[in-house]
């Protein structure tokens, strides 16, 4: 047979592909392989995206709770907590405990006849507690119910849409189920059903009395909570039923309400203001400590005749700013009450001792010495304080401009207040004297625009027993400067007024150096005061 002839062309093509090296092929082990912790992260932010789209669709339930009806919502947080929207009122927002969810609780709308119920009828108000309790426990359940299925779905959902793969997004979805299951069990681990005895209040002004309520003595820990729930329930209530204003506060008739400023700097508003809280917290005495003018000169003194008619008595004592022209003025007024020297007055049934700032910021005529000074006038008043024990009339709060004045007194006194700081400070003295600083009511004057941002107003609201003459709570009241609306309502409670703590002991009196001939007098005669440098 003839044998078959291959074109030329191919035999050709056919040499030269014999001759080419062979093309190294890709073993899998080559392979580049993914970062293992991109592909965790990448999965964590798709895991918290779709938590948190699925909260935002789904996580809510509609719960009635006594009167009102509500809606309960879990957010992510960093901090955690309770958030109770009373709109238009503001805010109240409770440390309830630490996890990275927040429980929202939206107050929709009132029944308007359980609430008229329970307004007109107090005596229903015994049964409250329990509903109340019962109508939250119901509502956080469903809620926890509901946000598992949200969660779960909504991570499932978008790493479905993410990966294409149903492994991935069932691994996504059951991580989501773990990280909502640990927030759930931090925030039990954590959970303070005392938060409710402290709430921050924001929004307006007017109506954080009335919603907060008053501050009382706590001596058990048996059913605060649902207690103090039933009667934010009720304060609610009673804001509601009404049509254009609020309910008058009723203060509890066992306390005495101190209104604390100090640092207004020749600020106008901080009249308006002091005058508007004196209303509302329906206040029984004003303590000023100092520094209200800003240059102590008789042409100032014209910025204090609106002290006359603030509605309270006004105790005051001289701040470094303050001179004895200012001290003169305020001593020729009505209801105002000068404290210096140690002098001792009772007013609304507490009594009150104070010494005046031997500094005087404005005049530079004289040779500093603030840090000498300021001891003395401490150790002044701590005499005075052991002076008026000794004849029995001992002094329930001494006041002085500088702390490092008030801190003489620790042993002597069981409150002494303070400010000269232009910010807000508490603390327990190693005698068992509490020091509370006050910030500035003025928003530091002039000194407000210095900055950035404005300082902010504060004062605040303290509540003694009217029987012990101790320290119950205090409300910081906290507004937003020149320029700006905010207000701001933080309610306090002392460690031993706490439900279940034990009493704090009185304090510790310090050793006498030695007998004093009596209680020291009016201021004067007092020696020049000298100037310090840093003052505020």
């Amino acid at each position: 047979m003839a044998r078959a002839r291959v074109p030329a062309a191919l035999l050709d093509r056919l040499r030269r592909s014999t001759h080419r090296p062979a093309r190294r092929r890709t073993t899998p082990e080559l392979a580049a392989r993914p970062n293992p912790w991109a592909r965790a992260l990448g999965l964590t932010a798709v895991v918290l995206a779709g938590a948190w789209l699925g909260l935002l669709v789904v996580g809510n339930v509609r719960v009635s709770v006594g009167p009102m009806d509500t809606t309960m919502t879990l957010r992510p947080s960093v901090t955690g907590g309770t958030k109770i929207n009373v709109s238009p009122l503001g805010a109240l927002t409770l440390d309830s405990h630490i996890a990275p969810v927040r429980l929202d609780v939206n107050v929709d709308q009132l029944d308007p006849v359980r609430a008229e119920a329970l307004v007109d009828h107090p005596e229903r108000l015994s049964g409250l507690q329990d509903e109340v309790a019962r109508d939250v426990e119901h509502g956080t359940l469903d809620l926890a119910l509901r946000s598992c299925v949200a969660v779960v779905s909504g991570a499932t959902a978008l790493g479905l849409a993410v990966y294409r793969r149903p492994r991935r997004a069932l691994a996504a979805g059951g991580l989501a189920l773990a990280l909502l299951t640990a927030s759930g069990a931090t925030a039990y681990a954590t959970w303070n059903p005392n938060s409710v005895l402290e709430p921050r209040f924001s929004g307006l002004l007017s109506s954080a009395p009335s919603l907060v309520g008053n501050a009382r003595s706590i001596v058990t820990e048996f059913d605060v909570y649902q207690q103090e729930l039933a009667r934010l329930v009720t304060n609610v209530t009673k804001l509601y039923d009404v049509t254009s204003t609020l309910p008058a506060y009723q203060p509890d008739p066992t306390t005495v309400r101190v209104l604390h400023v100090s640092d207004i700097h020749l600020n106008p508003a901080s009249w308006k203001i002091i005058d508007s809280l004196v209303e509302q917290y329906k206040v029984n005495v004003i303590v000023d400590s100092g520094d209200t003018m800003d240059h102590g000169s008789a042409a100032e003194n014209g910025f204090l005749d609106p002290v006359a008619t603030l509605g309270a008595p006004y105790v005051w004592v001289r701040g470094n700013h303050d001179s004895l022209v200012t001290q003169r003025y305020l001593e020729g007024m009505k209801n105002v009450h000068v404290l210096d020297d140690g002098r001792a007055v009772t007013v609304a049934g507490l009594r009150f001792a104070g010494v005046g700032d031997p500094q005087f910021t404005p005049d530079r005529s004289t040779e500093p010495g603030a840090a000498e000074t300021q001891e003395a006038a401490g150790a002044r008043l701590a005499r005075a304080l052991r002076a008026q024990r000794s004849a029995g009339t001992p002094v329930d709060v001494a006041v002085a401009h500088e702390p490092s004045a008030a801190r003489g007194t620790d042993g002597e006194v069981p409150l002494v207040l303070a400010g000269h700081l232009h910010h807000e400070e508490m603390e327990v003295m190693k005698k068992g004297t509490r020091l509370r600083v006050e910030g500035s009511t003025g928003g530091s004057g002039l000194r407000a625009v210095e900055g950035k941002y404005p300082d902010p107003i504060e004062a605040s609201i303290l509540y003694f027993d009217r029987d012990t003459r101790r320290l119950q709570a205090w409300d910081e009241i906290k507004l937003g400067g020149l320029g700006l609306t905010t207000a701001e309502v933080s309610r306090h409670l002392p460690k031993e007024n706490q439900p279940g703590a034990a009493p704090s002991p009185s304090p510790t009196p310090s050793p006498s150096p030695g007998t004093p001939s009596g209680t020291p007098v009016s201021p004067s005669g007092t020696p020049a005061r000298t100037p310090s440098g840093t003052a505020p």
